[in-house]
């Protein structure tokens, strides 16, 4: 991506999550953030996608939490293998 280059809403996408562990150079972080001006439905979709990693974070944070009685053990198994992995 090009400073000058208009960016796509497949591209936004493309470069989402190095936008947002700040992994692009100011002149690439300008342009992906002159899209979201100009692409109300991007801008959307990127605090949308945040709001979920913070749910998803807060949710893997509380280790103590008691499970659910309905939660399938297999699903459980998954889960903490796929942790471990």
């Amino acid at each position: 991506m090009s400073p000058e280059m208009d960016l796509t809403c497949k591209e936004f996408v493309d470069f989402l999550m190095a936008y947002l562990d700040a992994e692009l150079p100011e002149a690439q972080r300008s342009t992906f953030e002159g899209h979201m001006v100009d692409c109300p439905p991007c801008k959307v979709y990127l605090d949308t996608y945040r709001e979920t990693v913070e749910l998803g974070r807060g949710v893997c944070a509380r280790d103590d939490d008691p499970l659910p009685e309905d939660v399938p053990d297999v699903l459980v198994a998954a889960i903490l293998a796929a942790r471990k992995g």
